[in-house]
């Protein structure tokens, strides 16, 4: 099974994108974030005809998550924002306050959970989240985000077990270590790579979870996930490791190849800021060139941050 986390930074707008992914990487699942879109708006027919089911989680013109499942893959146990019911309405002509004081990511659309089940092997439990950004180290978006943290361990805690076939996949906008961050001193201090936030990832850890990337690529450096459109970052990879796909022991134990697709990131049509990041169990999935090679000397040339 090929398990896949992306960022599409607007379904709408990257519907094209996706399309393009889906056959060229030909994942079972692939878990989405910041669709921005309402449930109504949800483009299912266009997932019908690449040959996948579309769960949908949104509110409007933010946030939005969404997991796409392979036809012939069973689909059920939907649960959305941790089963604490309705999330709001950011659509069109909807009021939203936009205040700091105001912020509670607890009403935004970002958490999806499904069980998937391929004909005749055990069930995976897989879920999309879609952290906030924190924006500002010690505002109420950053404080906020901590609680949401808080809030996805304890919906763990609760309802899930450390022994089951569970993958949580997503935009968690935590860059973990000083080596997922293309210049720890350049970002010190700042929002993604705080301590308070790099403990809240590693309680998800400690609950039971494997940072799959990491296992399989202990000493990987500038392999990133994440670059700002502005600038050139991308053609310097000056990025961020911030998605992610974390896995308890059955699933981590099945793990073959993990991979960031960094030629998703680039050309047309418009891509999203995030590249996909792809974990393969049992067998290797349709093989697909991530683009990392041919781009070394690019990036050395240009005196970004060599990959390795």
């Amino acid at each position: 099974m090929r398990i896949a986390t992306w960022n599409v930074n607007s379904m709408k707008a990257r519907l094209e994108k996706i399309e393009w992914w889906l056959e060229r990487a030909a994942p079972d699942v692939l878990l989405m974030q910041e669709t921005k879109l309402s449930d109504a708006d949800a483009p299912l027919m266009t997932f019908q005809m690449a040959g996948y089911q579309l769960v949908h989680h949104g509110e409007g013109r933010w946030n939005g998550v969404a997991i796409a499942v392979r036809d012939g893959i069973a689909i059920d146990e939907p649960v959305t924002n941790f089963g604490d019911g309705r999330v709001r309405d950011s659509g069109a002509g909807a009021t939203v306050s936009l205040e700091e004081e105001d912020f509670d990511p607890s009403d935004e659309a970002r958490m999806l959970a499904v069980r998937v089940r391929e004909p005749g092997a055990d069930p995976v439990r897989v879920v999309s989240l879609y952290a906030p950004n924190g924006r500002v180290v010690g505002s109420a978006f950053y404080e906020g985000k901590l609680r949401w943290f808080a809030r996805a361990r304890r919906w763990l805690d609760a309802m899930r077990d450390p022994g089951e076939s569970l993958v949580i996949g997503g935009d968690l906008n935590i860059a973990p270590a000083d080596i997922d961050v293309w210049d720890a001193r350049a970002v010190h201090g700042g929002t993604h790579v705080s301590e308070p936030e790099r403990a809240a990832f590693r309680n998800l850890l400690d609950w039971g979870l494997h940072d799959t990337f990491r296992d399989r690529h202990p000493d990987a450096r500038g392999r990133f996930t994440w670059w700002d459109y502005r600038a050139g970052n991308f053609h310097k990879n000056f990025g961020m490791r911030i998605d992610h796909l974390l896995a308890t022991g059955a699933v981590a134990s099945r793990v073959v190849a993990v991979e960031i697709d960094r030629e998703a990131r680039k050309g047309k049509p418009i891509p999203s800021d995030h590249a996909p990041l792809v974990l393969d169990l049992d067998a290797a999935g349709r093989p697909f060139d991530p683009g990392w090679s041919d781009a070394e000397a690019r990036i050395v040339a240009r005196g970004g941050l060599r990959p390795g």
